[in-house]
């Protein structure tokens, strides 16, 4: 291969650096003679923290920056969490790769409890996701939930100050920095869904470039990325941002694919669907779920929280 120099284009951020030094090492060990930079950026997500995301445009808010420099050739591919990556890529760029999951559970954190059923009535949780809001709802109607924007660090020590009783932060990025021993416990699928691909990392980059291509192929994961797609199914039937209240799950056991989703609306109701099948048909079966979330008013539901689905 001729390309001697690799560059990715990333947010500062602790856990944002962590994914793409992963990406870096994990490229170097197979292509050892390939210098693999990284290029920092501030994303306008980064710059936005008093306002919660689901206002201010979504976690696309995250990508956009970096999306821009590839497209202007500043950097060659972008790592991304594939739970706040948009179901929709810009003209010349595309998904490249899905690597291995990590715990896709969603942490309870606390100081004081072990668990969201310990916390005392009316008792404060902070998280800024919309998905975490509407099933911790249903799970404790009485919990006072207020938004918590900020990186891992930023959340942590709000809730060391006092300002939260608990919060709620993705398994994932905790363990990535090193920060598992703060999880009081983890939600299973059946109390908290996660969000579609939650726990994977992804890599973008620009069609057409086979060469770039063969030199990320090593790091795809078959079976997460049979899972992540068919959890992505949904927000595209859906036509729905990262930062509605939208759920999917997959497992595999035996060649099957079970697929769970969930869509929330106003007044924390919530509709559910869910399908089984082959691996391979992993496309197939997300669409199916889509299609019964649809059948159920997903669209309208949406809708309602004044998701234009642009």
């Amino acid at each position: 291969m001729n390309r001697t120099t690799l560059r990715i284009a990333t947010r500062q951020s602790p856990l944002a650096l962590w994914q793409a030094e992963y990406i870096q090492q994990r490229l170097q060990q197979y292509h050892s003679n390939l210098t693999v930079e990284l290029v920092p950026m501030t994303t306008k997500g980064d710059k936005i923290l008093g306002t919660p995301l689901s206002k201010i445009g979504g976690k696309g808010l995250f990508v956009k920056e970096l999306e821009q420099a590839m497209l202007e050739d500043r950097a060659d591919i972008a790592v991304h969490s594939m739970k706040d990556v948009p179901y929709r890529f810009p003209e010349g760029l595309e998904l490249k790769v899905i690597c291995e999951r990590e715990d896709p559970s969603d942490a309870f954190v606390s100081n004081e409890y072990k668990t969201l059923d310990d916390l005392p009535h009316g008792a404060t949780v902070g998280t800024s996701s919309l998905r975490r809001k509407v099933q911790i709802k249903s799970l404790r109607p009485d919990l006072n939930i207020t938004d918590l924007r900020g990186n891992v660090g930023t959340r942590l020590s709000k809730l060391d100050m006092g300002h939260y009783d608990a919060i709620i932060l993705a398994s994932a990025g905790l363990i990535r920095l090193k920060l598992a021993d703060r999880i009081a416990s983890r939600f299973a699928p059946e109390q908290l869904l996660p969000a579609p691909g939650q726990g994977a990392v992804g890599i973008e980059a620009r069609s057409n470039d086979p060469e770039l291509d063969a030199l990320l192929a090593p790091l795809q994961d078959e079976e997460t990325t049979y899972r992540v797609r068919a959890e992505r199914v949904i927000t595209q039937t859906l036509q729905a941002s990262c930062s509605v209240p939208i759920a999917a799950f997959s497992t595999v056991s035996n060649g099957i694919l079970s697929l769970r989703a969930l869509v929330g609306g106003i007044d924390n109701q919530m509709i559910e669907a869910e399908a089984e099948g082959p691996l391979s048909e992993a496309q197939d079966i997300g669409t199916t779920v889509a299609e019964s979330l649809l059948s159920q008013g997903a669209k309208e539901m949406i809708a309602a929280l004044g998701e234009s689905g642009d």
